[in-house]
């Protein structure tokens, strides 16, 4: 341990006296001299042998706010970014940049393993934290899983439930009740159940206020906020050795990945064994189950394959769907224009079906809509598309070039460096929130309907209020972005249905909404 004491220690000698010298220099509102850095393109300024890592520092719990504001002030929308510890890296929002990067040059521009290393310890090989050929193995053989009817109508069949049995009654206690609602909260919970019994087949009642907090869902939690402090880390160095050390937040990581891992593993089992005695008894695929742990043991999977492939998937629709409802309901609140022309295509799209306006708090059989109403719900969409335009469920998208290359604007890139997407941008070949080119969204209409299906259930039986009208929240983007201090509203039951709007988007929003 000596050697590491005294090398932090010469280290932290370096970082004070350019951290004195960054002082008396500063002169930007970026916070290090944003301009040409001395590295060969726009960034932050860099020194010798630190780079700017000073100005990172200073940064490191505002990253994303930070490069935001460099990359609107460069003129390709690029910058570069050189540190002590961490790889050269390009961050770009440029559509030329993304397009390349997604699509044109796809083989060259994989995850990498510096990615792979941060998220390794909780998803292992699953198809989210694995390149070539393994990932394009796992690519197709998923691919066809999701496009299988049966899981469609089991989110959907899920939807239903959890809504008519936990969210919809939820929300009208607190209606009757005038208490605040945490809708960030609400919405997370009700995501967790919704992606643990599409993809374990198991319901853990996370919104049900009768039973504990599940520790699965604890363990979830506290291995993502852990894996996000290492993606942020000033200098991945840090962590690593923690971890060989098994030492601190790395400890805890170990534990909460072995809670998890045990979980997922002891119901592969449970579901083997249920499986061989269906068989045993000549049932053969009769009663089989239709959630994707269930379907990819009936496809003959490996159990530690199947273990990292549905802990991505829950990883993957836990938070992104819950933190896109969160800001789009506070932007409702704010644009209320907008959301009466949401209520309008909701009422309309239920007129058009036979539905009655007004549903009770049970949510009776037959009043909800069905995937075809969902995929015609324009409005909605753009709405929701133009949310996460705004506050991207994972802001960042991290790639590590396998060769030496030049962007489209110009901006070399060494093999092995890093390129950061800021997630946001537009493009015009694909959407960009749910990734582009050959590694585009698996989930993403799931993921619609599953938006939709909650937007839909809320708005059309209750209004919600802010608790503070002035509030305008923070954007956190870690693993999967939040809202700061969660989305506290009051909540009043929605009678009588809203008149039709007439006229475009209101309240500023323009054409925003329907361009997306």
């Amino acid at each position: 341990m000596a050697w590491f004491v005294a090398a932090w220690s010469c280290l932290l000698v370096v970082v004070m006296v350019s951290s004195m010298r960054l002082s008396r220099s500063a002169s930007s509102s970026c916070g290090s001299s944003c301009g040409h850095g001395g590295h060969g393109g726009w960034g932050p300024r860099s020194y010798p042998v630190i780079g700017c890592l000073v100005a990172f520092y200073r940064n490191r719990r505002r990253l994303l706010d930070w490069y935001t504001e460099m990359l609107a002030v460069s003129p390709s929308q690029t910058i570069v970014v050189d540190r002590l510890g961490a790889r050269r890296t390009v961050v770009t929002a440029n559509p030329a940049n993304v397009e390349h990067i997604l699509r044109a040059r796809f083989a060259n521009y994989p995850k990498g393993k510096p990615f792979t290393d941060v998220l390794g310890d909780l998803l292992g090989m699953g198809i989210f934290n694995v390149d070539g050929e393994l990932w394009h193995s796992q690519r197709k053989l998923v691919s066809h899983e999701f496009s299988a009817r049966a899981l469609r109508d089991l989110e959907v069949t899920v939807l239903e439930a959890e809504a008519r049995d936990r969210l919809v009654p939820a929300l009208a206690a607190a209606s009757r009740g005038g208490g605040v609602v945490d809708m960030q909260d609400v919405l997370r919970r009700f995501a967790f159940d919704v992606i643990c019994r599409v993809s374990l087949g198991v319901d853990p009642g996370c919104l049900d206020p009768a039973l504990p907090a599940p520790r699965l869902a604890a363990a979830f939690d506290t291995a993502a906020g852990i894996i996000a402090r290492r993606g942020a880390a000033p200098v991945a160095a840090v962590w690593k050795v923690k971890r060989a050390l098994d030492a601190g937040s790395e400890r805890r990581l170990r534990e909460e990945v072995g809670v998890i891992h045990e979980a997922v593993m002891g119901l592969i089992r449970s579901r083997r064994k249920e499986r061989a005695l269906l068989l045993v008894n000549g049932n053969g695929g009769g009663g089989a189950r239709s959630d994707l742990l269930s379907r990819m043991i009936e496809c003959g999977y490996p159990d530690e394959a199947i273990r990292d492939m549905v802990i991505s998937f829950i990883m993957a629709g836990r938070d992104t769907t819950s933190s896109a409802l969160t800001w789009f309901f506070w932007l409702l609140m704010r644009h209320r224009g907008v959301e009466a022309q949401v209520l309008d295509e909701i009422a309309a799209t239920r007129r058009g079906r036979g539905a009655g306006e007004e549903g009770g708090d049970d949510g009776e059989e037959g009043e909800w809509l069905d995937l075809d109403d969902y995929r015609r719900m324009r409005v909605l969409h753009a709405a929701l598309c133009e949310t996460m335009r705004l506050y991207p469920p994972v802001a960042w998208d991290s790639k590590h070039a396998a060769a030496d290359d030049v962007l489209p604007d110009g901006t070399g890139v060494g093999r092995g460096g890093r390129l950061a997407r800021r997630r946001g941008v537009r493009r015009r070949v694909a959407y960009p929130v749910f990734q582009g080119g050959p590694r585009t969204c698996l989930g993403k209409e799931m993921a619609f309907v599953q938006m939709k299906f909650v937007a839909s259930a809320v708005l059309r039986r209750f209004e919600l209020r802010p608790v503070d009208e002035g509030r305008t929240p923070a954007f956190v983007p870690l693993m999967t972005a939040h809202m700061a201090g969660g989305l506290n509203v009051t909540v009043r039951r929605r009678t009588p249905a809203p008149a039709p709007a007439s006229g475009g988007a209101a309240n500023g929003t323009g054409g925003e909404l329907t361009s997306s």
